[in-house]
């Protein structure tokens, strides 16, 4: 989009998306609101074609290169928010807000998107919901800044989208770091925060790119329930149309196609978009169960069978009985590919192994089989995304020789993942095996486990394709605990945790990671959880 290059001549050069497998770089977080009497657009209505403007339509005595503005005829606009970095605002924004309100035209709106400068980061780092005590809780932190700047800039303009997009694109000014999992992961920390701040105040948000520019920025970031806006660059209008019915960048349901060329950049509007979207469901993590961006637990009552959602805040809330029938529950994330979390359970006198997608309103769907066979593993739990593609894995353990089974998902809600395959022996040595995610800060999943013969905790890590490297001791004296479990993010600094149960207080104790495979110090969760005897 215009706001983020310069016309042409004066920009660097932009490349048309490779059509290879999931796209794109560019987040834009468009909202789409109503301007002055526009009518809202039904999901599915016909292709309608638009445009986006931002401050290179400006004058120049604004700053701008005084490019044209839409004709009086396009459908929608598409309005940008800055002036093409974080932390400054569109010198004609109120300008073009009121342009488009005294001819009728539904406007939307977007903001770009950037890594943090160090002084920015030092500004912002504890600014936000995340503690600063890890580097991802800061960087997420002023990602949630940057989003705070665009919604001051809204507010002075009197504008009031409902949906924003989220423009992220390489860029030489202010680049992305890249080249390495741990970058990508720095980076997507970024965006999470940015986007909770738009979502705690109510706007709707999707992310633009393209598939080169997403890949090089996130890694295999995957956000299949969040709305996509996609380009081609300087190709034809049929190419646009053609890029709503490709999967997109991040395999989000394309709302908006573009195109551009030296004037002007084009918008259609693909089957799946709404002048008005719903929040979707926040890219805050496997366990965040009800989508306030915080990680929640399951725990079973062993007496009764009832399954309860512990929030991070506040009192445990029934969401289920009859769950006795089960010997095994996990958080999984998203396997059935919705962009919701989902639960995973084994039915404990069949051996089947069950998938428990929730809805967008916190409620469940119908169950699906995962599939039958699954009685002769003595482990099955969720693993994150062990294989390196962006959707979660299962791992399973078989009881007779100790053999790790890795089942990668497919990131479809049919067949919900693939064949077993064989990934390590003589796992049988321990009690305990947890996929916690990336808990050493290299932007890769991880596993830990606990040994039955002398209670130390081991760590994993992973490869990125599906194994792991020399492991490593990370603690003694887990042995003390009968129940242990990783969620991930407990302390809301964006560092994955453990949680472990005593026996004899039924004391829950929280073990914080620091982002290099070690420990903070525990906090202390109280004690009445002693009638569980399941904790996920």
């Amino acid at each position: 989009m215009r706001s983020s290059r310069q016309v042409r001549g004066r920009r660097q050069a932009w490349r048309p998306p490779a059509r290879t497998m999931l796209a794109g770089t560019v987040v834009a977080l468009v909202t789409a609101v109503v301007v002055a009497g526009g009518t809202p657009t039904p999901a599915g209505a016909a292709t309608r074609h638009g445009n986006d403007v931002s401050w290179p339509q400006c004058g120049k005595a604004q700053g701008g290169y005084g490019l044209p503005m839409p004709p009086d005829s396009a459908a929608f606009v598409v309005i940008g928010l800055t002036r093409g970095l974080p932390f400054t605002a569109n010198p004609c924004l109120a300008s073009q807000v009121a342009w488009a309100a005294k001819r009728r035209i539904p406007a939307q709106a977007y903001a770009m998107a950037a890594f943090p400068t160090p002084a920015q980061l030092t500004v912002h780092r504890d600014t936000g919901p995340w503690t600063d005590t890890t580097r991802l809780g800061r960087l997420a932190n002023t990602g949630y800044a940057e989003a705070s700047s665009v919604i001051a800039g809204l507010s002075a303009a009197k504008f009031s989208p409902r949906m924003i997009w989220v423009d992220v694109e390489p860029r030489s000014n202010q680049p992305w770091p890249a080249g390495s999992r741990s970058k990508e992961a720095e980076n997507r920390a970024v965006l999470t925060g940015l986007v909770r701040r738009l979502d705690e105040a109510g706007y709707a948000y999707g992310f633009y790119s393209n598939t080169s520019g997403w890949k090089s920025i996130t890694g295999t970031w995957r956000a299949p329930g969040t709305p996509t806006w996609v380009t081609v660059g300087t190709r034809s209008a049929a190419e646009a149309l053609a890029a709503c019915t490709r999967a997109s960048f991040s395999g989000g349901a394309a709302h908006l196609a573009q195109r551009w060329d030296s004037r002007r950049d084009y918008d259609v509007t693909c089957a799946s978009y709404s002048a008005t979207p719903s929040r979707p469901w926040p890219v805050s993590g496997p366990g965040d169960l009800d989508g306030n961006w915080t990680t929640d637990l399951l725990g079973r009552d062993r007496a009764s069978g009832v399954l309860q959602l512990y929030p991070s805040a506040g009192s445990p809330r029934r969401i289920g009985s009859g769950w006795q029938a089960m010997d095994m529950v996990d958080t999984v994330g998203d396997l059935s590919g919705d962009g919701v979390p989902d639960v995973l359970a084994r039915e404990a006198a069949t051996g089947v192994l069950w998938l428990y997608p929730r809805s967008t309103a916190g409620r469940w769907l119908a169950r699906r089989a995962v599939g039958p066979g699954w009685a002769g593993m003595n482990a099955v739990f969720g693993a994150g995304d062990l294989s390196g593609d962006g959707i979660p894995d299962i791992l399973a353990r078989q009881a007779g020789t100790g053999s790790l089974w890795l089942y990668r998902g497919t990131g479809s809600g049919t067949r919900l993942v693939g064949a077993g395959v064989r990934v390590g022996s003589g796992w049988n040595g321990f009690d305990r095996v947890l996929g916690p995610g990336d808990i050493d800060g290299d932007g890769l999943a991880d596993l830990i486990a606990r040994k039955t013969s002398d209670g130390t905790l081991w760590l994993y890590p992973g490869n990125g394709s599906g194994g792991w490297r020399t492991s490593r001791q990370i603690g003694s004296g887990w042995d003390v605990f009968d129940l242990l479990t990783a969620p991930g993010d407990l302390t809301g600094d964006a560092v994955p945790d453990l949680a472990a149960r005593e026996p004899g207080t039924g004391r829950l104790w929280i073990y914080p990671g620091d982002g290099s495979g070690g420990w903070q110090g525990r906090i202390d969760r109280g004690t009445g959880w002693i009638s569980l005897d399941i904790l996920a």
